[in-house]
């Protein structure tokens, strides 16, 4: 006969702040079920067969069970099975506290719902509702009786409020094989980062010699972290690493930064003191008024090449050190900073110039004041104010050496040159170490003035601008210490927009005709003689054809009489998104160019290359990219670029890219991730060279995605300098929710080098 009964639970406790889980109510009532139930209710009820008892969440089978009102404690025997808050356990006999949490099960096995974890034990304590010690037990994310991979422990405490497992007396298995034992260890249970040891980088480094990294992170608080990490270098010796990073919020607003310090003592290669510094932090002060830094440094010109791990970094050759402040308001904006570059030149550009890294000029300072309002009677205006102090320093200590010969005198020269200095006179030895120093202040004032006149399908805006500047130099340029120039534009835009309902590849669409015509008028002034600070010609592109100066920077305001014609259309899906875009554009030249940065340049052609482009999702799974800049004098393509991505499913992609440009390179980019059996995945990647029939990056690798593990291994091979090449290895083993183990960063370089990679084992992170 079954019987059922209820008694009420112990007195209230306190509640643990921040639970992992709603704790249960103490005054929720105790409910029991079982064949026979003897004893008395208020004080002790004995349960025998089919035992069930629930507390709140708390719910409790065995084949025998005493409760006791008072104490608020049942004990239990014989088949047991027990969830609390979602997590099960199984064992032979049991104690707990209903009111505390606290208690013991011999014999279990046990699976945590936060993590989907499981394994069996010699003992588990419960120290309260959320915390666990597991004794001589195992742990594991694979399913079954026979998990892939598990870790032993003579004790495993498991803390879920503070989401952290500690083992100690640890052994790593895989597949049944003991691959890593130590003392201690510790993780957290649902991947989100904790402090501790992070797994071992092993690796061949940037030039394959070998190393490997010992990291320790810090979880200093939620909003700051900090990662410390030895690496060993076989060839070279212990660097030092340090990362730290932070964000938070003052009085004036939020902040943010991050510091990477890098240090080696005494290189065994060089015999010198190699480092590297990169900080940066941006701070809102006050409503609108912020500031920040951005420095960057490193020891010698190849460090990048000897100790970055991916092509970004050991390309990197002009590192920027800022410190900056910007005030913003409704109307107006002011700026203000003071820059300066480290320049690392390529060994190889002693011998080839066109190697050689151009020194750009330091702006001691720089502000910039900007104002401006829309609509203001139908007009919109702006002045923009910029005030710079120049500093170009080209030294020859490292790279121009000394000589009185005629023919390394002009070799030097033209070093110097391609630096972007100007060259000094060579007729006398010039001692090692001299600095050729270049100083100018530059103040430009720019007014703008214009009337939009937009309407329901067509547009046009008149534009007056007027680029006034004035430059101080300290010693003579050019046999001047002094230029001015004022320099009015005017311009008009106009436009039409056409649409009408269409269909495209069966579905409906809306499409769009947008002619359109922009005309500019800048007036000629000789300014070969100007100092050039900080200009370069504008790329040729949709949207620099579209602009008042074919320059960027103010150093140069190109002549204009000249008019740009363009038409657009688009194929639009009712939900706005765009399918395709079609465009074609020229700029027409009533005058022929007559400024340019190239003193010994001649005029301009009466118009410009033709502009084709096209993009767009033509189903779902494809994608394309293309562009094409065609010499209409010449009747050639000078550049082109041609690119389209496969996605038709899942962890499938497939990018192919074609990129030309006429007298500089020709080259074919080819990428895929691709599943290639049950289980299986492969990556690569190959960028090659056709004008130099030269491989200039390539990756290949494996993934191979069990249930509650994933193995990855490949090679990447890319350029650090002009004449050397590395080519890391890397192997790792991912034990979902436990760590990384193994050499190298395969998903970096797997998303880097991949558009629309996606990482095969979703939900444990990046």
């Amino acid at each position: 006969m079954t019987a059922m009964a209820a008694a009420v639970a112990g007195a209230a406790h306190a509640q643990s702040p921040a639970p992992r889980h709603p704790q249960d109510d103490p005054n929720a009532p105790v409910v029991v079920q079982a064949e026979e139930i003897t004893g008395r209710p208020e004080r002790q009820v004995n349960l025998e067969r089919d035992v069930e008892m629930t507390h709140g969440q708390t719910r409790l089978k065995a084949d025998t069970a005493c409760f006791k009102a008072v104490e608020d404690e049942v004990t239990a025997a014989g088949h047991i099975e027990m969830q609390r808050f979602g997590d099960k356990y199984t064992g032979q006999q049991l104690q707990l506290n209903l009111d505390s949490g606290a208690g013991w099960v011999l014999g279990p096995a046990y699976r945590l719902v936060q993590n989907n974890a499981q394994g069996k034990a010699a003992r588990i304590d419960f120290i309260n509702d959320e915390q666990a010690v597991v004794v001589n037990g195992t742990y594991s994310t694979c399913e079954g009786t026979n998990p892939d991979w598990y870790l032993t422990a003579s004790t495993l405490r498991l803390d879920q409020g503070r989401d952290v497992g500690v083992a100690s007396g640890t052994v790593v298995y895989f597949k049944g094989v003991p691959i890593i034992g130590t003392p201690g260890m510790s993780f957290s249970l649902s991947g989100a980062r904790r402090s501790g040891w992070l797994p071992p980088s092993v690796g061949f480094g940037s030039k394959g010699n070998g190393e490997i990294t010992l990291p320790y992170y810090f979880n200093i608080a939620p909003n700051r972290d900090l990662t410390l990490a030895p690496r060993f270098m076989l060839s070279r010796g212990v660097q030092f690493i340090a990362d730290g990073r932070y964000l938070g919020e003052s009085d004036g607003g939020l902040y943010q930064g991050e510091t990477q310090l890098e240090l080696l003592m005494h290189d065994k290669q060089t015999k010198t003191n190699r480092w590297l510094v990169n900080s940066r932090h941006s701070q809102a002060i006050a409503a609108g008024w912020s500031y920040g830094w951005n420095l960057r440094g490193v020891s010698d010109n190849q460090y990048p090449s000897d100790f970055s791990k991916s092509v970004n970094n050991s390309a990197e050759r002009q590192l920027l050190r800022e410190l900056r402040s910007d005030y913003v308001s409704p109307y107006w904006s002011l700026s203000a900073r003071a820059q300066q570059f480290q320049v690392l030149q390529d060994p190889a550009a002693k011998s080839n110039t066109a190697l050689a890294v151009p020194v750009p000029y330091d702006r001691l300072p720089q502000v910039n004041l900007h104002a401006g309002r829309y609509d203001v009677g139908g007009f919109d205006w702006a002045v923009d104010l910029d005030a710079t102090r120049f500093v170009r320093g080209c030294s020859t200590r490292n790279l121009f050496g000394t000589s009185t010969d005629p023919a390394e005198a002009a070799r030097i020269a033209q070093l110097e040159l391609a630096l972007g200095c100007r060259p000094l006179d060579r007729s006398q030895p010039v001692p090692q170490g001299t600095q050729i120093l270049e100083r100018g202040n530059r103040v430009v004032l720019m007014p703008q003035l214009s009337y939009p006149i937009v309407r329901p399908g067509w547009f046009v805006t008149p534009k007056l601008m007027l680029n006034a500047a004035s430059y101080s130099l300290d010693t003579a340029y050019n046999k001047r210490t002094s230029y001015a120039r004022a320099l009015p534009t005017f311009s008009l835009d106009s436009g039409l927009v056409f649409e009408r309902d269409a269909h495209l590849l069966g579905l409906p669409v809306t499409q769009t005709l947008e002619p359109r015509l922009y005309y500019v008028y800048t007036p000629y002034k000789d300014q070969k003689d100007f100092p050039n600070f900080d200009t370069a010609e504008a790329g040729f592109n949709f949207a620099q054809i579209f602009t008042e100066n074919r320059f960027i920077g103010n150093d140069r305001i190109s002549d204009a009489n000249q008019v740009t014609a363009a038409v657009v259309s688009r194929f639009i899906e009712p939900t706005g998104a765009e399918r395709l875009r079609l465009a074609l554009g020229q700029r027409f030249y009533i005058h022929k160019q007559r400024v340019f940065l190239d003193p010994n340049a001649t005029s301009g052609t009466s118009r410009s290359d033709l502009l084709l482009a096209a993009s767009g999702r033509v189903t779902q799974a494809w994608n394309f990219d293309s562009a094409v800049q065609y010499e209409a004098n010449a009747r050639r393509v000078y550049a082109s670029n041609y690119g389209v991505q496969w996605q038709p499913g899942e962890k499938k992609v497939l990018n192919a890219e074609y990129r030309y440009q006429r007298d500089s390179f020709r080259n074919v980019d080819l990428s895929s991730q691709w599943p290639l059996a049950r289980r299986w995945y492969g990556v690569a990647r190959a960028s090659y060279s056709l004008r130099d029939r030269k491989l200039l990056e390539s990756l290949i690798g494996l993934e191979y995605k069990a249930d509650c593990w994933v193995f990855r291994m490949g090679a990447q091979r890319f350029v650090t300098a002009a004449r050397t090449t590395s080519t890391p290895m890397f192997f790792q083993l991912e034990l979902n929710g436990l760590s990384k183990l193994g050499f190298g960063n395969p998903l970096e370089s797997f998303y880097r080098s991949i558009p629309g990679y996606t990482r095969v084992n979703d939900g444990f992170g990046r």
